[in-house]
């Protein structure tokens, strides 16, 4: 029997390909989704706060008390907690992003090692199937030359540099034919892909929108700046979703400075309504209690985001990483001020989501992506959850939902 080997994900939907690249390259070993009939466990790690790494360490003392699988250490957290994971023997080996691809022979290897690799390569790795996921996340672009003043990725994955064109276009191809028909664009900084190549994403996307089977194109992360005329030209188009998530981090004009982004209010406000109009939910990132937060600058920020159309949110409070300008920044804000914010900026984009839903009330692509208890699961073209209740396995299904009832968490339909 082959040894079996478990993959533990932290982080964004990067580390998600990364770990599909790996278990495609697996064979001598058999992919478990069961941690604990696990001989080996891959611990695919996430560094972007501090307390990101403290996940990683809880995890792994999780697996010390309750299994004896071999736990090795790849992704971000490689760079920053690797060699005092390695050197305390917490983990047999660790490998950076470089390594992926040679992983059948480094779980052979019957000692210890330490291999971060090169931090500049180009993954060109192509993944024919997605091991438990409806969906094909395909990544584009490795790396950012952005400098923001709380984040340590630009340090963990490298500067900006895009995948070959014909290979991602390639992998399209083998996944479109093999059934997928959602494709959800990643990276560190996907708005940037092209910058070397005189290409970009739109033009990117328009190539694949050419290619059979392919029905609905998702994005992760854009900055503002990166949505230009060519970008704007694409935007109604029927493949692509009409949900956009648009980075802001903040909405204060003093915080943005502090943040060292290169967003500014004024024209953000302007994009998101101009997006808006065309029939598109928006959601952002947000920063609560970075530090140097005031209780004006909050004030301010709260002001102008009642300006700005969004529907969905990924908030987070402020949390250290050492190695990064914000660290050593002061006043730092009060952990229980930080968590009240949080609860206003979100009760703010709950209600926006749920009038939105209201007013966009019509016809619902949705691809079912999950189920328990007989409750099925998936996201309509605006991002919008929607639970399904039905007698028949559509898991993976395509289903076009007209009739729904629209609840204050969610959309909620009967089969």
């Amino acid at each position: 029997m082959k040894p079996k080997v478990y993959f533990k994900t932290f982080g964004c939907r990067t580390n998600v390909f990364d770990s599909q690249v790996m278990m495609s390259g697996l064979q001598d070993y058999e992919i478990t989704q069961d941690e604990s009939s696990a001989d080996v466990i891959i611990l695919n790690s996430c560094t972007v706060t501090n307390g990101a790494d403290s996940s990683v360490r809880s995890y792994i003392s999780h697996v010390e008390k309750n299994s004896r699988a071999r736990i090795y250490l790849t992704g971000c957290g490689a760079h920053t907690k690797g060699e005092s994971l390695f050197e305390s023997e917490r983990v047999f080996g660790v490998f950076g992003q470089s390594e992926k691809s040679k992983i059948n022979s480094l779980l052979k290897n019957e000692e210890r090692f330490y291999r971060l690799g090169d931090l500049n390569f180009v993954d060109d790795a192509i993944v024919a199937e997605f091991v438990g996921k409806s969906r094909a996340f395909i990544k584009i672009q490795e790396g950012c030359s952005f400098r923001c003043s709380y984040c340590i990725i630009p340090y963990v994955r490298g500067d900006s540099r895009s995948l070959d064109e014909a290979q991602i276009l390639e992998q399209v191809r083998i996944l479109a034919g093999n059934g997928f028909g959602e494709f959800i664009l990643t990276g560190t900084n996907i708005g940037s892909y092209g910058q070397n190549s005189k290409s970009s994403i739109a033009s990117l996307m328009k190539k694949m929108s050419l290619i059979r089977g392919l029905r609905r194109i998702r994005l992760g992360s854009l900055e503002p700046i990166q949505i230009n005329d060519e970008f704007m030209e694409i935007i109604t188009e029927p493949w692509l979703e009409r949900h956009l998530h648009i980075a802001l981090q903040h909405t204060s004009r003093e915080m943005l400075k502090l943040m060292n982004r290169r967003n500014k209010f004024e024209s953000d406000v302007k994009l998101f309504n101009t997006i808006a109009e065309k029939g598109f939910a928006l959601g952002t990132d947000f920063i609560v209690g970075h530090p140097g937060e005031s209780e004006a600058r909050w004030q301010e920020a709260m002001e102008n985001i009642a300006h700005i159309p969004l529907t969905h949110i990924h908030a987070f409070t402020y949390s250290k990483r050492d190695g990064t300008p914000s660290a050593s920044m002061n006043p730092e804000v009060n952990g229980g001020v930080s968590k009240l914010r949080m609860q206003e900026l979100q009760s703010l984009i709950n209600t926006n989501n749920f009038n939105f839903r209201q007013t966009h009330n019509g016809l619902l692509e949705v691809l079912i992506e999950s189920e328990k208890d007989g409750f099925y699961q998936g996201y309509d073209q605006f991002y919008n959850k929607i639970i399904i209740q039905s007698d028949e396995d559509i898991r993976g299904e395509w289903k076009s939902i007209e009739n729904y009832t629209i609840l204050k968490e969610n959309n909620y339909a009967q089969l």
